[in-house]
């Protein structure tokens, strides 16, 4: 968290997160990954948490959902020597795919790195993916775990830090009652919403 006030990446406001909950508080960690040792002091840390889930596996490939997962997922993947693929999401169909030509074949080891989990969400979806391809998730991690270990992706998942965040479900928000205004700060929209 140090590195989080120090970068001036843990925002107080009114946020509308990717699960869609409501929020106060918002981790942005790209103004953390922004710096490259910081990045790679991370995913070093996060792939040593790791190892202790893999009985002496080692991953073949380490994917993560773009926008927020790629920075982290790549540095993971470099304390792996592994393979670093992102997925992406359709934008006609909200779906989460691989592309850019890139592939998982049967057999290889995966583990799926994410920025932050609320809900995880985005990381099951990502699983999916690779279970598409007749491939097992062998691991999940992220930077920052908002549910307090509470959100169940289906493996075994570590975090370099974990808080309970309060989040709101967008008719229950006090936030939204005291007309603060919402705002969207992750990859997909930045400006203030209606």
């Amino acid at each position: 968290m140090a590195l989080f006030e120090e970068t001036g990446a843990y925002l107080h406001g009114h946020f509308r997160l990717t699960s869609g909950l409501h929020s106060s508080e918002y981790l942005q960690c790209a103004k953390v990954l922004q710096i490259p040792a910081y990045a790679e002091k991370l995913g070093q840390e996060l792939a040593q948490q790791i190892k202790g889930l893999l009985s002496g596996k080692t991953p073949q490939v380490v994917i993560a959902p773009a926008m927020g997962g790629v920075i982290i997922g790549h540095e993971v993947a470099r304390a792996f020597q592994a393979r670093s693929l992102f997925t992406e999401r359709d934008i006609d169909t909200n779906d989460m795919s691989l592309r850019r030509g890139f592939e998982i074949k049967p057999g290889e080891t995966v583990v799926v790195i994410e920025d932050v989990i609320t809900t995880g969400g985005s990381t099951k979806e990502v699983i999916r993916v690779v279970e598409s391809y007749g491939v097992k998730t062998l691991a999940a991690g992220s930077i920052i775990d908002r549910s307090g270990g509470r959100a169940d992706v289906g493996v075994p998942r570590v975090a370099l830090q974990s808080m309970k965040a309060v989040a709101y479900q967008p008719e229950d928000c006090p936030l939204c009652k005291q007309g603060i205004p919402l705002v969207k700060p992750g990859s997909r929209r930045t400006e203030p919403l209606s």
